[in-house]
């Protein structure tokens, strides 16, 4: 058995070790980094922003319950304008007349007529008002919206984290795959100088002409153009992994082996509803209780007040200027001009609509899920024949080495089988990461990852 098998046959190994480990529980390293970016990464912390918006909404509605109480004053100082007037002179002077004349004497002056101003003037009115609703159905379905609505903007955040998990697992392997590929270009490279170091031999014992050395020599020049590409595509799959932990671009990443799954022969089912569904759901509640509220204007509106004050004059304050005042309101809607009834069946369409929406969106995720399990058996065939194709590049490369070595082959043909051999193993690595990936997507289709 050759070193390569010997080497494939301990990675499978290795990684079905590390999926018997992972299903006990054992956090991985991919694991660390997801569990980083739900703490960082700046997308999920808008939304993480908004459901603490949502659930301060929910507070400020069953506040409304509560008493309100607010202190309310006013001090008008006035001069003109409308008066009363009253005759009291004309009134009582011909009787004080009569008196004084019966008694012989001025005990009852005369009074002029009196012009009294309707504007208060120098006047203060100052009270606390206590008001509770009693009888409100606009404040009660508020606070069933609400609290509708947290559920809502939670599941907003889950599928945000979904996404996010999925994204963070390709980006991984993306980095994973750009990695593989600089280790395999610098393999290649060490051949191509092997080659050259062969060809100066047969150059200097006259065995060949410098033909294939300078053939060599461009290969090399070429193979290291390729690493410096496959060394900016490592950089950039770095940044973006980086990009979504809300890290410095150039921070390292750890690759650890186990967090590879190995090609499964049945994909699981899936273990919850998508959160997509949920929001939808909870729209379609909030529609509900929207129609709710619009169908009951007909409730009259009931509250009660308490007045704890004083008013006086020129800013007297004893026990005749202190009042209290307690009433009840009542406001009852009857006759809107069918307003409030066509409200009502527009958020009865809004229903309609989200149900409607609700069944077209459970149908494209279940072409998501079959879309992708099928995306995930492409990808597991063409692992297999990446593996089957190196194992041929191989032997092939070694069959063509040793005849060249013997001076029997072109180095054009050796170069052939060496680009052979060098493409299989890219292909194998790009195969390998198509693997997990298709699994990442499965397992964001069927909401199977543990949020």
């Amino acid at each position: 058995m050759s070193t390569n098998i010997i080497n494939k046959l301990s990675f499978i190994m290795l990684l079905l070790i590390s999926s018997a480990i992972g299903a006990f529980g054992q956090e991985n390293v991919l694991d660390r980094y997801i569990k980083e970016a739900f703490e960082h990464n700046q997308g999920l912390q808008q939304r993480n922003f908004q459901l603490d918006k949502s659930l301060l909404a929910l507070k400020e509605a069953k506040a409304l319950f509560y008493p309100q109480v607010g202190v309310t004053g006013s001090y008008t100082k006035a001069g003109g304008g409308r008066t009363i007037d009253i005759p009291v002179g004309d009134m009582l002077n011909p009787v004080y007349n009569t008196l004084n004349t019966l008694t012989n004497s001025q005990k009852f002056p005369q009074l002029p007529n009196q012009s009294v101003l309707l504007n208060p003037d120098n006047y203060y009115d100052l009270h606390v008002r206590t008001s509770l609703p009693l009888i409100n159905t606009e404040i009660w379905y508020a606070q069933k919206i609400r609290k509708e609505s947290i559920t809502l903007q939670q599941a907003t955040v889950n599928v945000y984290k979904r996404a996010l998990v999925k994204d963070i697992k390709t980006a991984y392997y993306q980095y994973y795959q750009a990695v593989k590929a600089v280790e395999i270009y610098n393999t290649a490279l060490a051949q191509v100088q092997e080659n050259i170091r062969v060809n100066k031999s047969f150059l200097d014992n006259g065995v060949r002409n410098n033909t294939s050395l300078t053939r060599a020599q461009a290969e090399q020049q070429k193979i290291e153009t390729s690493i410096t590409e496959a060394q900016n595509k490592q950089q950039n799959a770095q940044a973006y992994f980086n990009f979504l932990l809300n890290q410095p671009f150039t921070t390292p990443i750890t690759l650890d082996s186990t967090v590879f799954t190995p090609a499964l022969t049945s994909i699981p089912e899936a273990s919850g509803s998508r959160e997509e569904l949920i929001q939808l759901d909870q729209q379609k509640k909030i529609a509900d209780l929207q129609y709710k509220l619009s169908s009951s204007y007909l409730i009259p509106k009931l509250s009660t007040f308490l007045d704890l004050g004083s008013q006086a004059y020129n800013w007297n304050v004893d026990n005749k200027s202190r009042y209290y005042m307690w009433g009840v309101n009542l406001q009852w809607d009857l006759f809107a001009g069918g307003q409030r009834k066509y409200k009502a069946q527009q958020a009865a369409s809004d229903i309609q609509v989200i149900q409607a929406s609700y069944n077209e969106t459970n149908n494209a995720l279940q072409l998501e899920v079959n879309t992708a399990q099928n995306n995930y058996h492409t990808a597991v065939a063409s692992f297999s024949n990446a593996q089957t194709q190196l194992q041929f590049s191989e032997k092939y490369y070694n069959d063509q080495l040793k005849v060249y070595k013997a001076g029997q082959l072109l180095y054009i043909e050796l170069l052939d089988a060496q680009n052979q051999l060098t493409s299989a193993r890219l292909q194998l690595s790009v195969a390998f990461a198509q693997v997990q990936t298709a699994l990442a997507e499965i397992e964001r289709t069927q909401a199977t990852y543990k949020l």
